[in-house]
């Protein structure tokens, strides 16, 4: 039934493609648009550490209010939207508003549905960062230009420990409920906690903003917004911290199941059936899912084994394996030459990406060493551009782990993380004529199918040309297909974290800190690392199919542009975006 559901929403969104609506009724148009911009504003009030990320500082002095009371008062919100949405009148809108009127629902839709499990929302601390984690995060996004911003970045800090309090209320009320986090996640959190309390406060992420204020602060003012960042850190931030670390390390992990299956919590299947539908925007089952990740794995291997054999080596793959990891010829000496490498990788794309695209978006991104506090382990990840373009885009390298990121592993991790993978589709997003809740937006499984499709374009232009950076290529997909395996493994078939790292490490060849990082993820995001490989076949699949239509009228650099020019979409919306453009293709 739940299949059906999804299957039928999608045909309800493809309806907006593909009908015609003769003249658009100004009046229902300008309705639509309203309440757009209502809940966009809204959603900037009700969330401004949102809309900091996004670009929009009105907000900037605040946090938001996570008080039993005003989460209930959003969801009731939310509820009302989606019933307002689902009045309008959809054939007397235009092609455009007629798909961003579904969207629209699609999305409302998704969080009335979570709205029925309170427990799983109160498991707001994961393995890769939560509300252990958040703020030292936000400090980082947040402007100190100017002594305004610094100001109301203090005003922040004096908000804080409310937010703790009520993060540690809310864990409360899932402890009642049954819902714990697992042992090992919390234990993860434990340590970053940690990592953000040094015994010289000056060292730690928190005060790191103040280092480098705006120019346009006189020195003497510097030394004054300092002197009280200092005590604002050291009377509020430091103690909230200290108080949220106490809660878990005394009371919260005390209660920690040792497996964080969704399938052991009540009524954790219906939670994990919720996850996977929304973090591969398909009807696909676990079963099925993990079907696919079992086949493609067989695939990759035999590649892998192929390339090794192509490099002479003479050994076995677990031997090979232990070569690239150990010999220091596949190392760089400091973080710093790994940031430099990086670089350098993002480089040689950029030159190549005329090749691949019609068009290009015109924002800038940068290639930053992400925060130590957040270990050594953990995996890279992507920061989106303001929307109004005031600031870049980020793909974040992990430089204090750069004792255990080899070099034939970074050009694939740089096609993912920067272009053309996250940072190329979601600039291109943000530059849009869409809504702003389209242009930046995101379904998991086409903004992480597509960075995932990226990383295989780099066999197109050059980037994997010696066989060890090709084995790396190969090695980071048999990793997204080992995914689909873990995570449905973990929460639908009942593994064992033990199992699910031993199953990784031996299909990939993947370092087991790291890959153990990674389960704890799963744990903690269950269905989040299912829409990579599940995104990336998709647009393949779609590519061939063009292709096989098109014949020698198949253009890629057109295709490119015509997968994410509409901004991020359900997968089978996509497919049947691709099908129109397939269609009046000249001849």
């Amino acid at each position: 039934m739940r299949a059906w559901r999804f299957a039928f929403a999608c045909v309800a969104l493809w309806a907006a493609f593909s009908a015609h609506a003769a003249d658009p009724d100004p009046q229902q148009t300008a309705a639509l648009h309203a309440l757009f911009d209502q809940q966009w504003e809204a959603t900037a009030r009700r969330y401004p550490e949102w809309a900091t990320r996004l670009g929009d500082l009105r907000y900037n002095d605040r946090l938001a209010d996570e008080s039993a009371d005003a989460v209930a008062a959003w969801d009731a919100q939310v509820r009302g939207w989606l019933a307002q949405a689902k009045s309008m009148t959809r054939d007397r809108l235009g092609a455009t508003d007629r798909v961003s009127l579904d969207l629209f629902i699609y999305n409302l839709e998704t969080e009335v549905a979570e709205q029925a499990f309170p427990g799983y929302r109160s498991l707001v601390m994961g393995a890769l960062g939560g509300a252990q984690s958040h703020f030292a995060n936000l400090l980082r996004e947040s402007p100190v230009r100017n002594r305004q911003q610094v100001l109301q970045m203090l005003a922040r800090m004096a908000a804080y420990p409310k937010v703790v309090d009520d993060s540690i209320d809310r864990m409360r009320r899932g402890m009642a409920l049954g819902w714990v986090s697992s042992g090992d996640v919390l234990a993860r959190v434990l340590d970053q906690i940690d990592q953000q309390l040094p015994a010289d406060l000056e060292s730690g992420p928190y005060y790191a903003p103040f280092k480098s204020l705006g120019s346009e602060i006189p020195p003497a003012e510097q030394a004054q917004l300092q002197a009280m960042a200092r005590a604002a850190i050291a009377r509020h931030v430091e103690p909230a911290m200290r108080k949220l670390r106490a809660f878990v390390a005394d009371e919260y992990i005390r209660r920690a199941p040792a497996n964080g299956a969704l399938h052991a919590y009540p009524g954790g299947a219906r939670v994990y059936e919720l996850m996977v539908r929304e973090g591969t925007t398909t009807g696909l089952s676990a079963a099925q899912i993990h079907a696919v990740g079992l086949r493609e794995l067989g695939q990759i291997r035999a590649e892998m084994e192929g390339v090794m054999r192509q490099t002479k080596f003479e050994g076995t793959f677990a031997q090979f394996i232990e070569y690239l990891n150990t010999d220091a010829r596949f190392f760089h000496s400091g973080p710093e030459a790994l940031l430099a490498g990086y670089r350098d990788i993002a480089k040689r794309i950029d030159a190549e990406l005329p090749h691949l695209f019609a068009e290009l978006p015109r924002l800038t991104y940068g290639v930053r060493g992400m925060p130590a506090f957040q270990g050594p382990d953990a995996a890279e990840y992507y920061n989106e551009p303001a929307l109004d373009g005031t600031r870049p885009g980020y793909f974040n390298a992990n430089i204090a782990g750069w004792r255990n990121r080899p070099t034939w592993r970074m050009a694939t991790l740089t096609a993912h993380e920067a272009v053309p993978g996250h940072h190329l589709q979601i600039a291109r997003s943000v530059e849009l004529s869409l809504p702003q809740f389209r242009r930046s937006g995101g379904y998991n499984a086409f903004v992480e199918g597509w960075a995932v499709y990226a990383e295989s374009l780099g066999r197109e232009i050059g980037l994997y040309e010696d066989p060890y950076s090709l084995f790396g290529h190969l090695q980071w997909r048999a990793f997204r297909a080992a995914r689909l395996v873990a995570d449905t493994g973990i929460h639908d078939l009942g593994w064992s974290r033990s199992r699910a790292i031993d199953f990784m490490v031996e299909r990939t060849g993947m370092d087991r800190a790291f890959v153990t990082s990674e389960v704890d993820r799963y744990t903690s995001q269950p269905g989040q690392a299912l829409g990579y490989m599940i995104g990336a076949l998709k647009i393949k699949e779609l590519r061939e199919r063009a292709k096989e239509k098109l014949g020698d009228r198949f253009d890629l650099r057109r295709f490119h542009n015509a997968v994410i020019d509409q901004g991020a979409l359900p997968l089978d919306v996509l497919e049947k975006v691709i099908d129109e453009w397939i269609a009046p293709q000249p001849r």
